[in-house]
């Protein structure tokens, strides 16, 4: 536990600047997202340097498909989360708060690059719950990372105010961020989140400002947000506002928690939001969460070439060179690894 960053007095109370709720949390009470606490009048991080998950994981997983492909990255987690997602995969965890029923491990900041480079990871991928909420740690043990000559990658659910992506936009590579639907009524219900806007905002920030990689992906769930104008929605606004080259991975919803009645996603679904990415004008969208031939594979907008050939989460054929096709030299927006040099 450490005094947390981002917040302000007010009154009795504590105004907490890091995500969009805007919490303004009363002495011995903690905000939303259940890990940043009013410790008479400071406001503590309680998670900070705590771990409930480390793994070494294909960058692949998270999913991240256009920034060093192939290589792994040590992926580390805590507890808690700032959104409510009914369909959250990882509940165990994002539900969880410090001093309930979880085994959280201490993690120094400063041990992560050691424990990174030991499995022969090239990156550390802050994930499995929700990162933001994490921030100093996040901010430490990314700095630490980057020192080291390791990429960062935030798997996040996007909802963060600018001064909370301004504190870690230097030290992180890659903005892996859930869009969830497209809509304020679906944040609402789905997500227990105010707006969509800052998730956008935080987006469009994180790449023009602070030139990450970004990549979008949504989940697609059965009568919430599969219909075709949510779809085409998400898309244009990809195209428009990240570029057409932004890879979108849609991925198959299987049911969990307060929507554990509805179904899997259709094939038939994710393959229609596949062609509404194409009539968009999007070049890369990824059907993922499902085995579809040639779902996960790059295939170059210029020739048709397979440049990147993926299965699960091995990358099993590669015809590129310093980002793009080896075949016609059309740029693919892909930053090569280390044994691939751009």
């Amino acid at each position: 536990m450490r005094e947390a960053l981002l917040w302000e007095p007010d009154g009795d109370r504590i105004h907490c600047l890091l995500c969009p709720h805007d919490c303004r949390i009363a002495d011995g009470a903690r905000g939303i997202c259940g890990v940043r606490e009013n410790e008479r009048g400071t406001l503590r991080a309680l998670t900070y340097g705590l771990v409930s998950s480390v793994a070494v994981d294909p960058i692949e997983k998270k999913p991240v498909f256009h920034y060093r492909p192939g290589t792994l990255a040590l992926s580390l987690g805590s507890v808690g989360c700032s959104m409510r997602c009914s369909h959250c995969q990882n509940w165990q965890i994002s539900r969880t708060r410090p001093g309930e029923d979880a085994r959280l491990d201490r993690l120094p900041a400063a041990e992560v690059p050691e424990l990174a480079l030991e499995h022969r990871c090239e990156g550390v991928a802050f994930t499995y719950n929700e990162p933001v909420i994490w921030i100093e740690y996040v901010l430490d043990a990314a700095r630490a990372a980057k020192e080291a000559g390791l990429y960062t990658v935030m798997v996040t659910n996007g909802y963060i105010t600018t001064a909370g992506l301004d504190l870690i936009g230097e030290v992180i590579d890659v903005w892996r961020v859930d869009v969830k639907g497209f809509s304020d009524r679906v944040y609402r219900e789905l997500c227990k989140a105010r707006s969509i806007r800052p998730v956008l905002e935080a987006a469009e920030r994180a790449q023009k400002r602070w030139s990450m990689h970004v990549e979008v992906v949504t989940n697609v769930i059965p009568t919430v947000n599969d219909d075709d104008d949510t779809l085409r929605g998400i898309a244009e606004w990809i195209r428009t506002a990240l570029g057409p080259d932004t890879p979108w991975h849609v991925t198959r919803f299987f049911p969990y928690l307060e929507l554990g009645q509805l179904p899997p996603t259709p094939v038939a679904t994710l393959e229609r939001a596949r062609e509404i990415g194409a009539e968009a004008g999007l070049h890369f969208v990824y059907v993922g969460n499902v085995d579809v031939p040639g779902g996960e594979d790059t295939v170059c907008p210029g020739c048709g070439a397979i440049a990147i050939g993926r299965r699960g989460y091995a990358v099993t054929a590669r015809s590129t060179r310093d980002g793009a096709c080896a075949g016609c030299g059309r740029p693919l927006g892909v930053k090569e690894s280390a044994a691939h040099p751009e």
